[in-house]
């Protein structure tokens, strides 16, 4: 597994097999740590718009609290010094404690990139520091996406944090991966051959039928953010709001599921502050993409 996450990354980061904790999945992996650097009632910081499932994942069991890092359109959902030092205050003010911040990619927080002279890692912007402060950072990743194999339920845990590394190699009894997967993947990923090919046909692909969706959405007058990473794009229908609020949202939500056949995300289900915005998922095969267009 070290050793695929140092290819698929084109080897400008080197990774060290004694800190990758295996996990069943990505969701496990999150909880997992969420369990380990934070108590009941304290705060997780996520920058908006975020992944539907986190408030699941990371909040359920564990018995903490998220709180929006609050991004907008005006600079394309960045996060800037302000908004997290505003949410900072608003935990500070309720006398909570905050853990964890947790970035990740809006549009996909555990997807593939399939441009990789754009995409840059926080692996390497580590390196880049020296390492400098490293032990407060703890990565998860996922097969799923990069493999296309969310039912294998396979996913890690990369801490430079001793301490976080231990903790969770001895948790990790409760998110473990069959044997039987284990050897099927090892198998795989250790055919160098195999996954260089496949890393290139599968960002081929994706950067195609990402094109293919932009394409077809700017003819329809429809703007989108740019993106360069994920399995989704974010695409701006406010114009086609009557209202701009969430239940004005939710009715063209309905709409396009109803009537188009389409189930696209929308932003409010992913927490995003500005009504309007829907992620889409350009993974499919060309004919669908296409034919939805």
């Amino acid at each position: 597994m070290a050793s695929f996450m140092e290819q698929i990354r084109g080897g400008r980061a080197k990774f060290n097999p004694e800190r990758v904790i295996l996990t069943a999945g990505a969701t496990a992996a999150n909880e997992l740590l969420t369990f380990i650097l934070a108590d009941p009632g304290d705060a997780l910081l996520i920058p908006t718009p975020y992944y539907p499932g986190f408030d699941r994942d990371v909040r359920w069991r564990t018995g903490v609290k998220i709180v929006p890092i609050k991004c907008d359109s005006s600079n394309k959902f960045e996060i800037t010094p302000e908004a997290l030092e505003a949410a900072y205050n608003e935990v500070e003010s309720m006398n909570i404690k905050v853990r964890v911040a947790l970035i990740t990619n809006p549009s996909n927080p555990l997807g593939s990139a399939f441009s990789c002279t754009e995409f840059v890692s926080i692996f390497e912007v580590l390196e880049a520091r020296g390492y400098k402060d490293a032990e407060r950072v703890h990565v998860v990743y996922s097969l799923s996406k990069d493999l296309g194999l969310p039912g294998f339920r396979v996913g890690t845990i990369y801490s430079y944090n001793d301490e976080v590394v231990t903790t969770a190699r001895r948790m990790s009894s409760f998110t473990l991966i069959s044997s039987q997967t284990q050897q099927l993947l090892a198998s795989m990923l250790s055919d160098k051959e195999f996954t260089q090919n496949y890393i290139k046909i599968n960002r081929e692909r994706l950067r195609k039928r990402y094109e293919i969706v932009i394409d077809g959405l700017k003819k329809a007058g429809i703007k989108c953010l740019k993106g360069n990473v994920g399995l989704f794009c974010w695409m701006n229908l406010s114009p086609l709001l009557e209202k701009p609020t969430k239940e004005h949202e939710l009715n063209l939500w309905k709409s396009i599921l109803h009537e188009v056949k389409l189930n696209i995300s929308p932003g409010s289900s992913c927490h995003c502050s500005e009504p309007g915005w829907f992620r889409v998922c350009f993974a499919n095969s060309e004919q669908k993409l296409h034919s939805e267009e």
